[in-house]
């Protein structure tokens, strides 16, 4: 009997300890270096714990090189300023804005729209047309204060921990597939000549993304989803608004979001990206689906 104690002891799973203070078992991980670490060894990040040697830039010794290496959550690189794509969407966002205040008539060849006019036997133009940069020009388009002011406010609060948790490259892929279903989605489901912009597909894929991430972390989600209702009622309830791109932006963020917080470590780059690649996929059917349907 002892012996069978002993071995159904032996194969049952192990508590993770922490890498420094081998005595005590921890559920916490670095949000960098992935290695467990106990409540003293925990070091506030913006987004989860990490552990004393990643916070020092990786400068640890009595590690292999992989392990000492920081890396985010996702796999990705470390950055020096973690924020910097953040910063740079931000610029090309209000950069669009400023040109269109001065030049009104060049928002007429950014906006989303499906095609214009429909009359026939004119010239036209929209995505059905063949003009689909409109997908991706839309969505660094503003016309009102208002619109940008809230779209930008939205990226700075979302877009700093999500491209520090995610690393730059796969912040920015996040950023634009879900953008680009939200523009999808809109193309779609929206009249053909009703003309939309705004970066709101995108914004509500951090949404999405960071609900993700959170959870993953076992964060309070209380925050993240009183602002999820608060933008809802607001997509629910203000005309004009496309709840289209809301929508497409935050179930492609979601997606995307599972896929970079829990892909397996060996196969982490494949999952990721190939997740993208399947959302872009489909995001590609969509459009040729109702293009051939308006033309």
């Amino acid at each position: 009997m002892d012996d069978q104690a002993d071995g159904r002891a032996q194969d049952a799973p192990r508590v993770p300890v922490c890498y420094r203070h081998p005595d005590r078992e921890t559920g916490v991980r670095c949000t960098r270096c992935e290695r467990p670490i106990c409540p003293e060894c925990m070091v506030d990040a913006s987004v989860g714990f990490q552990c004393p040697e990643c916070v020092r830039g990786g400068s640890g010794t009595g590690h292999s090189p992989s392990a000492s290496m920081p890396r985010t959550i996702a796999g990705g690189t470390v950055a020096a300023d973690p924020r910097l794509l953040t910063k740079i969407l931000l610029a090309v966002n209000l950069a669009v804005f400023v040109a269109v205040q001065i030049q009104s008539s060049l928002v007429r060849d950014l906006y989303l729209i499906g095609e214009w006019p429909p009359a026939p036997f004119l010239p036209t133009e929209g995505v059905a047309t063949g003009e689909w940069y409109r997908l991706v020009t839309s969505m660094f388009a503003h016309e009102e204060i208002w619109h940008i002011a809230f779209n930008m406010l939205g990226l700075w609060w979302l877009g700093g921990p999500l491209e520090e948790a995610l690393g730059r490259a796969r912040f920015l892929a996040l950023y634009l597939v879900s953008g680009l279903a939200g523009s999808a989605l809109t193309y779609v489901l929206a009249s053909g000549t009703t003309a939309s912009l705004g970066a709101s597909g995108a914004i509500f894929g951090l949404f999405g993304a960071i609900a993700v991430l959170m959870r993953r972390l076992n964060q309070d989600m209380r925050p993240i989803i009183a602002l999820l209702v608060i933008n809802g009622i607001i997509t629910i309830g203000w005309s004009n608004i496309a709840w289209q791109a809301h929508l497409g932006g935050f179930v492609a963020g979601v997606v995307i979001g599972y896929a970079m917080v829990h892909a397996p470590r060996e196969r982490r780059a494949l999952v990721q990206y190939g997740t993208c690649a399947l959302v872009l996929a489909v995001v590609v059917v969509m459009i040729l689906l109702r293009t051939a349907q308006l033309t």
